[in-house]
This record gives C-alpha cells, sequence and structure tokens, in this order.
C-alpha cells in the first residue's frame, strides 16, 4: 500500500517492491512503467528505488493496485 499524504508532496519518494509477495499480475508496470518492471521470472523489479519527479502519483497509484500487497511508495527519511 503507498503511504503517500499531503505531507511527502514535495519530497523525495522511495518505492520498495516485495518480490516474496509478488504474484505477477503486472498492474504495477501497466500504471507506471518507469518506476516498476516486470523481469523474465514475470516478477516486479525497480531500476532504481527513486521515484523521478514528476511520477509520485503514478508510483502510489502503482503501489495502491497492486493486489499481492507487495508494493510500498514512502518519503525518503533522508
Amino acid at each position: 500500500m503507498a503511504e503517500l499524504n499531503a505531507a511527502s508532496k514535495g519530497a523525495t519518494l522511495r518505492a520498495f517492491a516485495d518480490r516474496s509477495r509478488c504474484c505477477g499480475y503486472g498492474l504495477c508496470v501497466q500504471v507506471c512503467p518507469e518506476v516498476f518492471k516486470v523481469g523474465a521470472d514475470g516478477l516486479v523489479y525497480l531500476d532504481s528505488d527513486i521515484v523521478p519527479p514528476g511520477l509520485e502519483e503514478e508510483a502510489a497509484q502503482a503501489a495502491e493496485s497492486c493486489p499481492a500487497e507487495a508494493l510500498r511508495v514512502v518519503a525518503d527519511s533522508q
């Protein structure tokens, strides 16, 4: 589930993928292919955990769309 809220707007966001929970539905890739990828094994992976500026809402929506709840998008704590 995405943990994006009004307080994190403007902050750097990080995406996390728990591959052990991924079932390979691919909804995340359909919503935000710039952040979420699907490997040859059919499971999600990230090229980078940093969500690029301008893709915050799409990344959060992609994480929320995951039926396996394998994805999170959170504000960077640094």
